[in-house]
């Protein structure tokens, strides 16, 4: 089954509080008085396809607007891996696109219920629909437009992929190129400037773990005169002074040993008081030692200083830790290998250069044969929709011209040329004046791309403007054609347009209790014949014929 848009769900758009609107397969029409509010269909969608979201467009008295598309088939499928990719769960048969904003400005999207971002909203949102309104014809007008509409009739877009690959390596290539030929005294200045550095950073003779060391052997140096005093004054006062702690204690050790003779109870204490003595001793050979390892000479110490004040050097010109510091040193070294060896790396980049050019060449040679194919076809195509459209005896041509420089797109240009009239030169279409003219070439050049475009659905909004009478019908049976290859929803005013629909949807205007709501309903039967009455210009007896009329001659 095609991909279809099964329902659109809006709620506080505008003067929509609550619509659901369900359809089906083929050609839609949605028609309306002028100000009921057909342009909120058109708003929802494109909000649905990543537009930026206006807060004032949220219903006065409500905080949050939603919009809500459900797009049904098996060909969803195929958009898995776009899906997965950006962490989005895949889909079998339906795919479920929302969006939500509110009165503070928080705006929110899910695609099959996962969050996701507005740039991968529109990216799904180009393949699944294509929207056109009154000023979308100026799309046209662009040549980087006019040769991506060629390409899509030629089925082009793989070969076009190929040829940005290879122009882009060459583009990169080329600027590599050009940056390491520059010129002789900028080369040796560097050169000069690398030396240094590289010399700079190499003779410090870099460790990593090698600075914390050095900065705690330096703290403790750069304080050693008073460590040393402070661990000299308590081993002294422990047991090298008259009265030193020890001294104190082998005395109350001899007092206890007599109590212990009188009562053997007091043993405990002797041997607790003999235990604290031993340590005290310990205490006082570790300080004694520390304080003798503690005694650098000055010239250790100047040596600590300055090597603390390299590491701060260094970290200050070339990074903030010792690993940055060599790994400038590294990039630097290899930034002069290149530039000592510039001639072996010129002809390296040359040859590598040639072959992407050669590549490139071949893709962009492939990319032009398949448009110069497709250009004949496509203009007579487009030529043959025009004179279904009325252009009874219009012409209009595809040309395509070779660029002088390779570009982005391949080695070509083209020029949508058109004449409505015999006896007129062909000129490009930014010469066309007429608003009509210029939408009904939409619609022809829409046509002929219907069978190569793989977009399910295809919506206009009154693309049909400034066009009536037998042109009218002309317009109303292509759109029911191309209903025929893709899902059509057109917003039109035009009753010979509706008529040929395949099915037929109304917008409303009402108020209830002194506020406006937009609806939207079916019609089919006798409410279909009046509503078409009502756009030929009322409900009399004649236009009611008129309008089943027309609705009789539906194909």
């Amino acid at each position: 089954m095609p991909t279809v848009l099964t329902l659109l769900r809006i709620k506080n758009l505008a003067l929509v509080e609550e619509l659901e609107w369900q359809m089906g397969s083929g050609f839609i029409a949605v028609t309306g008085e002028t100000g009921a509010g057909k342009s909120i269909v058109i708003g929802a969608l494109q909000l649905l396809l990543g537009e930026r979201a206006d807060k004032s467009l949220i219903r006065t008295g409500a905080d949050l607007c939603t919009v809500e598309a459900v797009f049904a088939g098996k060909d969803l499928q195929k958009l898995n891996p776009q899906l997965m990719e950006a962490g989005i769960e895949p889909c079998e048969n339906e795919l479920i696109i929302k969006r939500s904003f509110s009165a503070t400005g928080g705006t929110r999207q899910f695609i099959n219920a996962s969050p996701t971002t507005l740039a991968i909203l529109k990216d799904l949102g180009d393949e699944l629909v294509d929207l056109h309104g009154p000023h979308d014809h100026q799309s046209l007008l662009s040549p980087e437009r006019q040769l991506s509409l060629l390409d899509s009739f030629a089925r082009a877009h793989e070969q076009l992929d190929e040829y940005r690959k290879h122009y882009r390596q060459l583009q990169t290539l080329l600027a590599e190129h050009a940056a390491l030929n520059t010129a002789e005294t900028a080369r040796e200045q560097e050169l000069d400037l690398l030396r240094h550095q590289i010399t700079e950073i190499k003779s410090a003779n870099l460790v990593i773990g090698e600075e914390e060391e050095i900065e705690k052997r330096y703290k403790l140096a750069s304080n050693s005169k008073r460590l040393i005093e402070l661990a000299s004054a308590i081993a002294n006062r422990l047991s090298e002074s008259d009265d030193s702690v020890l001294s104190q204690l082998a005395e109350t050790q001899r007092l206890l040993r007599e109590l212990e003779k009188v009562d053997t109870w007091i043993a405990q204490f002797s041997s607790a008081h003999a235990a604290s003595v031993v340590e005290l001793s310990e205490i006082a050979r570790a300080l004694s030692a520390y304080a003798e390892k503690l005694d650098l000479d000055p010239e250790q110490l100047a040596a600590l200083e300055q090597r603390v004040s390299l590491f701060e050097t260094l970290k200050r010109k070339y990074g903030g830790s010792m690993a940055e510091v060599i790994a400038f040193g590294e990039r630097a070294a290899e930034r002069m290998r290149k530039i000592e060896g510039r001639d072996a790396e010129l002809d390296r980049l040359a040859k590598e250069i040639d072959s992407v050019r050669e590549q490139m060449n071949r893709t962009g040679e492939a990319l032009r044969k398949l448009r110069a194919k497709a250009a004949p076809k496509l203009s007579e195509t487009i030529r043959r929709n025009l004179r279904d459209l009325g252009f009874r005896q219009s012409e209009f041509e595809a040309k395509l011209s070779a660029v002088h420089e390779p570009r982005p797109n391949g080695f070509d240009s083209v020029e949508l040329l058109f004449s409505p009239n015999p006896g007129e030169p062909l000129k490009p279409l930014r010469a066309i004046a007429s608003s009509g003219e210029i939408s009904r070439l939409m619609l022809a050049i829409k046509s002929a791309l219907a069978a190569h475009d793989a977009i399910p659905l295809l919506v206009f909004d009154e693309i049909d403007t400034n066009v009536g009478g037998e042109i009218a019908h002309a317009v109303g049976a292509k759109m029911q054609t191309l209903g025929g290859e893709h899902q059509v929803i057109c917003i039109t005013h035009l009753p010979q347009v509706a008529a040929t629909a395949s099915s037929h949807f109304v917008v409303t205007k009402d108020v209830v209790r002194g506020r406006t709501f937009s609806n939207l309903h079916e019609v089919t039967g006798k409410a279909r014949q009046e509503e078409i009455a009502r756009m030929l210009g009322g409900k009399s007896e004649s236009t009611l014929k008129l309008a089943a009329s027309l609705l009789k001659d539906r194909t």
